[in-house]
């Protein structure tokens, strides 16, 4: 459930993603609209956020262009305009929704919210079992299996399976494992992160004849059946 943000106040637009995330989403920044495009287009988000005044590209022209490639996206403008002739421009442009600033953090999720729920994606709890190939976890019992046998893991390599569990065929950064996983960010002179992975892959790899946990060089680690599929 990825939501990207694409605002050039850093303040703001850390406020933003962390009260997403807070919700139970993801969230990604993008600091001007250039960013914010490369981003929109590379990526699968379920709503995007936007201001209209971004540097490189406008949040107006940012829109269009987003609309032009994938019109099924969410989008809500925001903006300090308030003017009835910049909402019918904002909307013009293809957007959904329009927030002025200064805002209230709950009145940007009620609109998530109806806009998410308008488009058929609202966040579902997926239930205590989660599954991907032949592994299996049961977050209620805190289990693990593959193939059927029972896996034996600590506390934290149980968490770090599951948040790979619940972003399969993803690429994860270190960063994103730490904040997640850690509740940290990543110390680049450390390598605690990469030391998990191993533990894991000795207790959920190494016996089997498919291997799930691939690394990619230079940006992180990801959960996926064939290595060779990009």
């Amino acid at each position: 459930m990825q939501i990207l943000v694409i605002e050039d106040d850093a303040r703001l637009a850390q406020v933003i993603r962390k009260g997403l995330e807070k919700e139970g989403y993801e969230a990604d920044v993008a600091y001007d609209g250039k960013m914010g495009l490369r981003l929109a287009l590379s990526k699968n988000y379920i709503l995007i956020i936007s201001d209209i005044v971004l540097p490189e590209i406008n949040g107006l022209d940012l829109c269009r262009k987003i609309r032009a490639n994938k019109p099924e996206v969410p989008l809500i403008m925001l903006t300090a305009l308030g003017e009835t002739d910049d909402k019918i421009e904002g909307f013009d442009a293809g957007a959904d929704d329009y927030l002025i600033k200064p805002f209230e953090f709950r009145e940007l999720i009620a609109r998530i919210r109806v806009l998410l729920k308008r488009t058929g994606t609202i966040k579902k709890e997926s239930g205590p079992v989660l599954q991907y190939e032949d592994i299996e976890i049961n977050t209620d019992t805190k289990t693990v299996k593959r193939e059927g046998k029972n896996i034996k893991l600590t506390p934290k390599e149980f968490k770090l399976l599951e948040y790979m569990l619940r972003n399969p065929q993803r690429v994860l950064s270190r960063d994103e494992i730490a904040r997640n996983v850690w509740d940290t960010h990543f110390d680049t002179g450390t390598n605690f992160i990469d030391v998990y992975i191993n533990y894991l892959r000795k207790k959920i790899d190494k016996p089997f004849v498919n291997k799930l946990i691939h690394t990619r060089a230079g940006m992180g680690f990801i959960l996926q059946s064939n290595p060779d599929v990009p």
